[in-house]
């Protein structure tokens, strides 16, 4: 991770803190059942664009267009992982009280070459707080290269599928699919989609989520 990617990531750590601060200390001024809280990495923090042209973004223009009356709160921090996403979490769901959680975190950990038990551990864990606070979790499936050899990518990819069945949370099979190996719809690190590629990642999380609104 580059130091402008840490000093990024860091920034935006200490301004959600301090929304969630606030939050805590301010009188509700909306139900929970209006809330969807999205806890990611830059695929969903909007990293290379402007903030409104990220998918996160797009999806409450989505919800405000078909009358669903639900704000999005965007938790999500560059170059975050599982374990990152997990310490944040018990305090997003304390101030926020959302209703839906997205929860899209792995990346980081696959690009580490980080154990997929510590994925799988992390990712159960918060999906568990997130029903435990009364929310219903989404988990974002996510596919890396090959680097560490077929065998991690395979067991790597499993991981979501089977924390979907074995908790029963609706699943985007592939929070990139169609988008990934499509030079048109990535930005120049061949790494993280653009704008347009955005637009599609909104449809795969949105032929999922529309069913639970």
């Amino acid at each position: 991770m580059s130091v402008r990617s840490v000093v990024r990531a860091h920034h935006v750590a200490v301004v959600l803190t301090a929304a969630l601060v606030a939050l805590a200390g301010a009188p509700s001024v909306r139900s929970a059942e209006q809330t969807i809280v999205v806890v990611g990495d830059s695929l969903s923090s909007g990293y290379g664009m402007r903030l409104e042209q990220s998918w996160v973004a797009k999806l409450e223009a989505r919800l405000t267009t078909e009358g669903y009356g639900y704000e999005v709160v965007n938790a999500s921090i560059s170059g975050d992982t599982s374990s990152g996403g997990l310490a944040r979490l018990p305090q997003i769901l304390e101030s926020l009280q959302p209703a839906i959680v997205i929860i899209e975190l792995g990346g980081n950990d696959g690009l580490r070459g980080q154990p997929v038990s510590n994925l799988r551990s992390n990712l159960a864990a918060m999906i568990e707080l997130a029903q435990a606070s009364g929310a219903v979790a989404i988990l974002t499936g996510i596919q890396i290269p090959p680097n560490y050899g077929l065998a991690y990518t395979r067991s790597f990819a499993a991981i979501y599928t089977e924390l979907a069945a074995e908790y029963d949370v609706p699943l985007v099979s592939f929070l990139m699919d169609d988008v990934a190996l499509n030079d048109e719809l990535m930005q120049g690190d061949g790494i993280h989609p653009n704008e347009r590629g955005n637009d599609v990642m909104l449809e795969n999380v949105w032929a999922v989520l529309e069913e639970r609104l």
